[in-house]
Order: C-alpha cells, then structure tokens, then sequence
C-alpha cells in the first residue's frame, strides 16, 4: 500500500524536527525555568520555588521520566522524551489541519515552524511555550473543521470537542496563552455569519479556557488569597504588566538571548532578525495566494489567532524571550507555507531564463533562511552545554567545600547550583521566591551547609559581609559561613574550590 500524501508530509515534518532535536541535545543541562518545573515531580530532589506566574502543565508533562530519573546528573533522558513527544505533537496538530490544506502546503508550514531555531531549542526543553504553540496551532485546525460547511460533506462532531481539548492543553501549559487563544476563536464563532451555525462551540471553547485554568486558579486560592492577588504577584515578578513597547526587544534577542531583560547593549548580527521583518509580508502574500485558491478563512484565522497570542508579549510586558512568540510563528506558519506554495507555482509556470532566475532566487532565499537558523540553534545550544559544564563543575567544588545535601544554597544563579548541587534553594523576602526571611536562613545554616552565591564580582547581601569567599567554575563565588559548614560534613571543605580575599 502507497501512503497518501497527506499523510507523508506531516510525518516527514515530524521526523526532521525530532531528528534535529536530537542533533542538539548531547551535553545540554537543564536551564533555571526547567529546573523549577522538573523539580515539582523529580524524586529525591528539593523542590524549587513555584512562583506565581508558571502553571503546572510542563511538571505533568515531564513527570513519567522526571519522576524516575534524576535530571540533574543524566539531563539526556529527559530531553530525548520530550523531543520525540514534540515531534509526536507536531505531527498531531498538523494532523488536525489535513482536511483543510494540501499536503505540501501542510507539510511546508511544519517544516517551517520546526527549523526556526527557537523550536528547536525548546522543543526538547521542559517549558511550555512549545506545547503551547502547538496546542493552538491544532485548536485553530480543529475549530475550523468544526465550523466548515461542505455540501453533501458530513459533520465532523469530533471537532468542537478536539478543539475546545487543545484550548484546555494550552491553558493547562499557560493560562495567559490559553485565553488569548480562545478570545478570537470564540469571537470567530459568534461574529462570522457563516460560522454562526455551531452554537455549542463557544461555550465548548469557553469550557476548555476554565477546565484548562482550573489548577492554576484552585491553587491561586490555596497559595495567594485568590486568582486576582496571584495575577498581582505575577506582574510583580515580570517587572510590571501595562503598556510596554518590547517589539524591538523580541528582535534584538532573536540573535540567540533566550532572555533580553534588561534588552540593553549593541544590536548585533543584525542579519539574524532578517526573516522576522520579512515574516509579516510572507504572511500577507499567503494570504492573498490562499484566497485566491480558495482557502482564504484559513490563513486568515490563524493569522488573527497569532496576532492575539502576540500582543501580549509585544505590548504589554517590558523584555522579552523568542520562546514568547512560538504560538505565533506556529499558526503564521500556516500562510507563510501558503506563500511559498505560490512562489513555487509562479517558478512553476515561468519559463527559460526567467525561470532559472527566479528558481535561484526563492532557493537561495529558503537556504539563507535555514543557514541562519541553524547557526543561531547551535550558538544557543553550545552555551548551554557551557552552563552544564561550568554548574557541574561548581556542584563538584561546592562538595569538596563541605557543602553537601542536605544543604542550602542562596544568591545569585541560587536555583541552578542548588539543582546540580543537590541542595535546596531560598531566596529572602524580595524576591521571587521570598519563602524565607533572612533570619530563617541563618537559623536553617546552623543546621545544614549555606553557601551564598555571587556572580560578575558583585559582593554578598550584607548578613554575608564577613563570610569567606572561595571561587566556584564559571565565574561564581561562594560565600561560606566563617565557621565552615555546618552539619554533618562540617570540617571536611579544607581541601575544596580556591579560596580568595573578600
């Protein structure tokens, strides 16, 4: 039996992407963010602070090898699952649109949004943000399906159902993503004439948004007084919510800062930002091209769609982090291969020399694009290979030291040395753990080893200014009782990491 094409291009997108992830992962240790969510279900590892803004959905997510694995020494075991389950994921949510686009086209969205250098640096990583975009890339497939009218088709009456599962997927991921996903579709729903006719899917979509939000909102009353003080405390940890301007803030990371807070400095390797500036008009092109083949709703839907899921982060934070816009570039995917389809037609139906230009052109152009995009993942992924190394190698240093679990470990970069050095990790009132006062923190280092960790030459918080320094790899210092640790390893650091003059 010769498979259908319409099966083939969404499975070969699917099996590059996960290829490629797994090209990237070999040496990468898990990142901050991570280590708070794999924690929340790592057996025999301190749990890392939860704090008001992540949502649990990547902790469940991770937990079938989290919970049996200890990350922090063999982080390959987590990420090789979590690839081949993003390239499972993928392969769905392109399934969900196989009824609406051709194949190449099917496949070229997929493609697309799988080589983008973002995707393939989180595709293996515990965080949402690619769940999330491929949860409202299949939603936006579904909900059309949904609202499709063929003559002498029948109803597909799985998809209202699959549509409002993958809003509840996302908002389970993210809250915030899931509501900006479900306000268009359900305006969509309610405000097209011809999409009238489903009256159940808005308040099927609705019920996906709050079923999704339920953890997140039942532990808004257990841990903060409610859903709008925990909204509070979230905006106090991202630095404020209202009117932001971080389009140039998203551009200037895309060099490969996975975080631009603050977003200061020269914008280098300016070319690495090309394809976002052009972004904007592939999509418009695609659209115009899918109306014309008639699949304009499509392209215009999930256009509108990622332009929801965008604003919040363009317009309403102040920083940025590429992994942000992932549900974005996921349904702008759609019209983008919309466009690409056309070029390759218009090269199609040229002729001669003409012809061989314009084949040249639209080649060098996609080779460009995927030169680029690769450049920038390896860059990324060679730095966090880096930062495993350098915590590694801080953990070892920290042991000789006499800092050994059960052990606490503050400061700067607290959250990651702790992980890699199996200790817990508190931060005092006024921050984003703020769990612990300072006094509980010396009382807690009278029973068990503290180390206080600064970075970039910075001097220790003031309760640690008479604490002796001893430096750690990449660049960390530890600051350490005068005394020595306490507990049952006391006296044993004499030999440990080079102690230098405070």
């Amino acid at each position: 039996m010769v498979a259908r094409p319409a099966v083939l291009w969404p499975a070969a997108a699917a099996a590059v992407f996960t290829a490629a992830q797994f090209v990237l992962i070999p040496g990468t240790g898990l990142g901050w963010d991570e280590i708070v969510y794999v924690t929340q279900v790592e057996g025999g590892t301190p749990t890392a602070y939860f704090s008001a803004p992540r949502a649990r959905g990547v902790s469940w997510l991770s937990a079938p090898v989290a919970a049996l694995t200890e990350s922090a020494a063999s982080p390959a075991v987590l990420r090789v699952y979590l690839a081949v389950l993003a390239g499972l994921g993928l392969l769905v949510a392109l399934r969900a649109w196989r009824a609406l686009l051709p194949p190449a086209v099917l496949g070229a969205a997929g493609l697309f949004f799988a080589g983008l250098w973002i995707t393939l640096f989180y595709g293996p990583r515990a965080m949402p943000n690619v769940w999330c975009a491929l949860g409202a890339l299949a939603a936006t497939g579904w909900f059309l399906r949904a609202v499709r009218r063929r003559p002498g088709a029948a109803e597909d009456r799985r998809a209202p159902w699959l549509a409002a599962a993958a809003v509840a997927f996302v908002a389970v991921m993210r809250p915030a993503d899931g509501l900006w996903l479900a306000l268009p579709l359900v305006a969509a729903a309610l405000l097209v004439p011809a999409w009238r006719g489903h009256r159940a899917l808005p308040l099927l979509l609705a019920a996906g948004l709050a079923l999704g939000a339920l953890p997140w909102v039942v532990e808004a009353y257990a841990s903060y007084g409610g859903p709008l003080a925990r909204l509070r405390r979230a905006g106090e940890i991202q630095g404020g919510m209202g009117l932001h301007f971080a389009v140039d803030d998203q551009i200037r990371s895309l060099v490969g800062r996975t975080l631009c807070r603050p977003c200061t400095g020269p914008w280098n390797h300016r070319w690495t930002a090309l394809w976002w500036f052009l972004l904007p008009l592939a999509a418009a092109a695609g659209v115009v091209a899918a109306r014309r083949a008639g699949r304009g709703a499509a392209s215009v839907l999930a256009t509108v769609v990622a332009a929801s899921l965008a604003v919040t982060y363009l317009f309403t934070i102040d920083y940025a982090a590429p992994r942000f816009l992932l549900p974005a570039y996921a349904l702008l995917a759609v019209p983008v291969a919309e466009a690409l389809a056309a070029a390759v037609r218009a090269v199609g139906r040229a002729r001669g020399r003409t012809r061989a230009l314009l084949g040249g052109a639209l080649a060098l152009l996609l080779l460009g694009h995927v030169t680029v995009q690769l450049a920038v993942a390896a860059t990324v992924t060679e730095r966090s290979r880096a930062q495993h190394r350098e915590l590694t190698a801080a953990a070892a240093e920290l042991h000789r030291l006499g800092v050994r679990p059960p052990c606490v470990v503050t400061g700067d970069q607290f959250v990651p040395v702790a992980y890699y050095a199996g200790c817990s990790s508190r931060q005092p009132a006024g921050g984003h753990d703020g769990s612990i006062t300072v006094a509980g923190l010396l009382r807690l280092g009278r029973s068990q080893p503290l180390a206080v960790i600064t970075v970039d030459g910075r001097r220790p918080p003031g309760y640690a200014g008479g604490w002796r320094p001893a430096e750690l790899a990449g660049g960390h210092v530890a600051w350490l009782p005068p005394d020595g640790p306490a507990g049952p390893e006391r006296g044993q650091g004499a030999g440990g990491g080079r102690t230098v003059e405070p």
